[in-house]
C-alpha cells in the first residue's frame, strides 16, 4: 500500500475521533447547563425569599395576615394549606387522566386501523399544544355551568362520602372541576408519551405472546406493558409536574380558600401555590413578594422531589 493511500485511511480515522471529541465535550457542557440552570433558579428563588427567612419577622406576620384576611399569621401557617391544596388538585388530575391516557394510547398503538391511529395521534399532540389559558377559558364558561347537575347529582346520591359532602356549589367553581380541567390537560402529554413506548415494544416479544396462543389483550398485559412500564411512570410524573406548576386555569376557575378540605364540591375550600401567586401578585409590596416567592420556592422543592421520587421507581421498575 502506498503512502498515500495510508493517509487517506488514516485521514477518516483521525476526522472521526476529532467529531467524537468535540461531541463529548458538548454533550458535556448541556449536561452541566442544566445544573447550572437549576442551580441558578434555587439560587435566585432563595435570595428573593430571604427577607421572608432572616428579615424582621413581625412585618412577615403581618404581610402575611393582610394576605389571607387574618387567617394566617406565620409563614407555615399561610404555605400549608396551599401546598394541601396542590398537590390535591394535582393528585385528583393525575388520577382521572390516567387511565384514559393509557387507554387511548393503547388504542392508538395496538387497536386502532393506521389512518385512525394516525388522525388520533394529531389530535393528541395537537391537545398538548394549547395553552393552559384556553383550557381556562373553556373550564370558566362552559364547563363550570355545564358541569353542575352532573356534581348535584354526585353530592345527593354519594354525599356520604367525605370527598362528595354536598350541598354542591353552585357555579361549580370547586376543586372537583378545576381537577377535570386539569385532567383534560395532562391528558395528551401522558398520552402521546405512553404511546410512543408502547409502539416500541420488541415485535419478537408481541409475536411470541400470539403464538403461543394469547389473545390480544393478553399480549398487551403479557409484554407491552410491562415493557413500557418505566416510561408511563415517567409520562404520569411529567403530567403530574405540569399540574403542579398550573397557574392559569385554576387561577380563572377555583374559587379559592385557605382550608386542610376534602370537600370536592364545596367552593372556598383551597387554592393552589401557583394560582395564588399570580392572584397575589399585582397588589404585593416588596416584602409581600418575597412572601409569595417563599411560597414559589416551596413549590419547586416539591416539584424537584416528586420527580426524585419518580426517578427512582423508575429505577426500580428497570431493574
Amino acid at each position: 500500500m502506498s503512502s498515500q493511500d495510508k493517509a487517506a485511511v488514516t485521514m477518516p480515522a483521525a476526522s472521526g475521533k476529532t467529531a467524537d471529541k468535540v461531541f463529548r465535550v458538548i454533550a458535556y457542557a448541556c449536561g452541566i447547563l442544566i445544573l447550572v440552570v437549576l442551580a441558578a433558579v434555587f439560587l435566585f428563588l432563595l435570595f428573593r425569599a430571604w427577607p421572608l427567612i432572616g428579615g424582621n419577622q413581625a412585618d412577615n406576620s403581618k404581610t402575611i395576615a393582610d394576605f389571607t384576611g387574618g387567617k394566617a399569621n406565620g409563614f407555615w401557617q399561610y404555605v400549608g394549606p396551599l401546598l394541601f391544596g396542590t398537590v390535591l388538585v394535582s393528585a385528583l388530575a393525575l388520577l382521572l387522566s390516567f387511565p384514559v391516557s393509557i387507554g387511548i394510547a393503547l388504542f392508538i398503538s395496538h387497536y386502532a386501523p393506521k389512518k385512525l391511529a394516525t388522525a388520533l395521534s394529531y389530535v393528541v399532540d395537537l391537545l398538548a399544544a394549547i395553552p393552559s389559558v384556553i383550557y381556562g377559558l373553556w373550564g370558566g364558561l362552559i364547563l363550570v355551568p355545564a358541569i353542575y347537575p352532573f356534581w348535584n347529582w354526585v353530592a345527593t346520591y354519594f354525599g356520604w362520602i367525605p370527598l362528595f359532602a354536598g350541598p354542591a356549589a353552585n357555579p361549580s367553581r370547586t376543586v372537583a372541576t378545576v381537577a377535570v380541567v386539569l385532567a383534560v390537560m395532562i391528558l395528551p402529554i401522558i398520552t402521546s408519551l405512553s404511546r410512543d413506548i408502547f409502539l416500541q415494544t420488541p415485535r419478537l416479544q408481541q409475536e411470541a405472546a400470539l403464538a403461543l396462543g394469547a389473545t390480544k389483550w393478553e399480549m398487551v398485559k403479557l409484554a407491552v406493558l410491562p415493557f413500557g412500564k418505566s416510561g408511563v411512570v415517567s409520562a404520569s410524573m411529567l403530567g403530574l409536574g405540569r399540574a403542579l406548576g398550573e397557574t392559569m386555569a385554576v387561577l380563572m376557575i377555583l374559587s379559592p380558600g385557605l382550608n386542610y378540605s376534602f370537600k370536592l364540591l364545596q367552593a372556598s375550600q383551597n387554592q393552589t401555590i401557583a394560582a395564588n401567586i399570580a392572584a397575589q401578585y399585582p397588589e404585593a409590596n416588596d416584602l409581600g413578594v418575597s412572601v409569595l416567592i417563599g411560597t414559589g420556592l416551596v413549590l419547586f422543592l416539591i416539584t424537584f422531589v416528586v420527580n426524585y421520587v419518580a426517578r427512582k421507581i423508575t429505577e426500580k421498575k428497570v431493574g
